[in-house]
């Protein structure tokens, strides 16, 4: 019977400068630094972060921008304004 897997592995073979791979082991926490395959699938994991990170701020970035979007948050704060009023504080940040 087989065992089901939920993340598979792929083996790949790269070409990468002995510089940049120096480089990377130089700038490696100290429990990466000797595994090279585990410094790449973190690098590569960071990078997936990261480039995810920036398509949702570029995303958000154009609504702000988009006039729709731009009136109904105007008609949704004109709707809360008489609440403004309340007497209670404004949530601090954070």
């Amino acid at each position: 019977m087989k065992s089901h897997q939920t993340d598979s592995k792929i083996r790949r073979s790269v070409v990468i400068s002995a510089t940049l791979v120096e480089e990377a082991r130089r700038n490696a926490p100290p429990e990466l630094r000797d595994n090279l395959n585990r410094l790449v699938v973190v690098a590569l994991e960071d990078f997936v972060r990261r480039r995810k990170r920036i398509v949702f701020e570029e995303a958000m970035a154009r609504m702000a921008r988009d006039p729709e979007v731009i009136a109904e948050s105007s008609r949704i704060s004109e709707d809360f304004r008489p609440a403004e009023g309340d007497g209670l504080p404004d949530a601090s940040p954070g």
